[in-house]
């Protein structure tokens, strides 16, 4: 009896030392699968298991490119953030250039891609208000990044109060002045800080021979046919930011001041003087910045992140003894130090409501832009894949100088990118000049005059904005190069009143009145 108990003893003892090693070898199993998935997770901020589950679904994208080579379907950045998101996702990459027309002949066709970047135009007003696009405004809340969206320039974006597409984040601060530094020590001149001071310096640029090449090869300003600069500097000149208020305190478009009216004939000035490029009125945004990186012209007004992307241009891979360019944000006019702020995104992802039908498929959709708001997919967005389009060394962010590389799989993929909530992906290591844009940009928040309409809407703007927006374009335009006085210009204000200026009007400051639950 003895024996067999002991025999029994042994036999359990032997059992429940091999079962804590199988225990343990499946605990060590365990633990070697948690930290793949710690891993994966800290890697793709935990990616929803509902998704994984979920049906993989198709996406149709349209947005605009800057580059005439962009990210193709075989690119390794975009299969990333096909499996991260679970889409398989369809770019209709259109130029910047073209993007207004085949924006509008797109929605004429009625055949909208599931998600398409729009501005804040009259045709997509429109066709938000006819029901084409998703009202996602009472969805938001639902999704941990959406929900971080700025309110102000969720407002700005809004039409009656509504939200039909999520902004691409830019900084509010932005626009500002590339100049030439070189330059300006050749002549011994500093960095421009009042209008007159600035108007010395286009013209030293134009007849001081700049570059000391002994030849009348250069100019004061670059322009295109793009308005904006102009836009930015009657803002220095102390016009009101497209819209003012008058002594009675009635909302009133900018050409309405005789602010607005000193700046014309400032730039007409400039044209007269040929401080600034005879074409301006015809010349493509596409060649915009050639001049500078050429060193023909000596100032740009536009984002001040541009001036590190023409330096790069200049010098590629450029240190900072290479640096050629300068920026500033803005010279007091007479209203003292102000500018122009951007309304703090540049165009909105809009959903077709004839692509995603139900909203289950909405959903789907909020959940898949959402996630492109994932730290791990805006560093693809950026940067691309680590291993392959950049490298992190010593915690920096370093990019393959393979710039064909880049272009094919990366370029292009941050135009459908948010970039909410903002800027959480690596940066590079910044030159001397990054760091003065960044400076820059932080020191225009506190010089930004904004537009008190930007949120209204008005039917009548809706349906003939285009229209009336030619109208006094074409003034400005015509005015600038002296083909009309200033006699003719009030005809053309009488004009634009006329074609439904006075009922824009009457609608905006409705709306303004609305809005203050007046």
């Amino acid at each position: 009896m003895k024996r067999v108990n002991m025999r029994f003893f042994i036999i359990m003892v032997i059992s429940l030392l091999l079962l804590t090693l199988i225990a343990c070898s499946n605990s060590a199993s365990q633990n070697q699968e948690n930290n793949k998935s710690n891993e994966f997770n800290e890697n793709t901020s935990d990616i929803d298991a509902s998704n994984v589950e979920e049906e993989r679904m198709s996406v149709r994208i349209m947005t605009t490119s800057f580059d005439p080579i962009v990210a193709g379907k075989d690119s390794p950045a975009l299969k990333a953030i096909e499996d991260y998101t679970n889409m398989d996702i369809i770019l209709e990459f259109v130029d910047n250039s073209n993007y207004p027309d085949r924006f509008n002949v797109t929605l004429a066709s009625g055949d909208i891609p599931h998600i398409i970047m729009t501005g804040k135009t009259p045709s997509f007003i429109n066709a938000a208000r006819d029901g084409a696009f998703w009202d996602i405004t009472d969805y938001l809340a639902d999704y941990e990044n959406l929900r971080e969206a700025n309110e102000i320039v969720l407002n700005n974006t809004s039409i009656d109060g509504r939200i039909y597409g999520l902004y691409r984040s830019r900084p509010l601060g932005r626009n500002g002045v590339t100049i030439n530094k070189q330059w300006l020590d050749n002549l011994g001149l500093e960095i421009p800080k009042t209008m007159d001071e600035f108007y010395e310096v286009l013209r030293a640029f134009t007849y001081d021979d700049p570059n000391q090449s002994g030849a009348d090869d250069t100019y004061g300003i670059v322009i295109s046919s793009w308005a904006g600069p102009w836009d930015v500097m009657q803002v220095w000149l102390g016009a009101p930011n497209e819209w003012g208020f008058d002594e009675s305190g009635e909302l009133l478009p900018d050409f309405m001041f005789e602010e607005y009216r000193e700046a014309l004939r400032f730039f007409k000035k400039l044209y007269d003087e040929g401080l600034v490029n005879e074409d301006f009125a015809v010349m493509d945004p596409g060649v915009w910045f050639d001049p500078i990186v050429s060193e023909t012209a000596g100032v740009l007004v536009d984002v001040i992140d541009q001036a590190h992307r023409l330096q790069n241009r200049m010098v590629d891979g450029y240190s900072d003894d290479d640096i050629v360019l300068d920026v500033f944000g803005a010279v007091e006019g007479p209203n003292g130090l102000q500018t122009k702020p951007t309304a703090g995104y540049n165009g909105m992802l809009a959903i077709s409501k004839t692509a995603v039908k139900t909203e289950e498929e909405l959903r789907r959709v909020l959940q898949f832009l959402n996630d492109l708001n994932d730290e791990y997919i805006q560093n693809i967005a950026y940067n691309g894949l680590e291993g392959i389009h950049h490298e992190v060394v010593d915690g920096e962010l370093v990019v393959t100088d393979d710039e064909d590389l880049f272009a094919r799989d990366v370029r292009g993929l941050n135009q459908f990118q948010m970039a909410i909530p903002e800027d959480r992906f690596l940066k590079a290591a910044q030159s001397a000049l990054q760091d003065k844009q960044n400076l820059v940009m932080e020191q225009n928040v506190d010089i930004v005059i904004g537009n008190p309409a930007e949120p209204l809407n008005s039917d009548t703007y809706a349906e003939r904005g285009q229209q009336l927006d030619n109208i006094i374009d074409d003034a400005r335009i015509k005015f600038i190069v002296g083909q009309i006085d200033e006699s003719d210009l009030d005809r053309e204000i009488e004009r634009w009143l006329n074609n439904g200026g006075r009922e824009y009007i009457q609608e905006m400051n409705e709306a303004y009145q609305l809005a203050q639950g007046n």
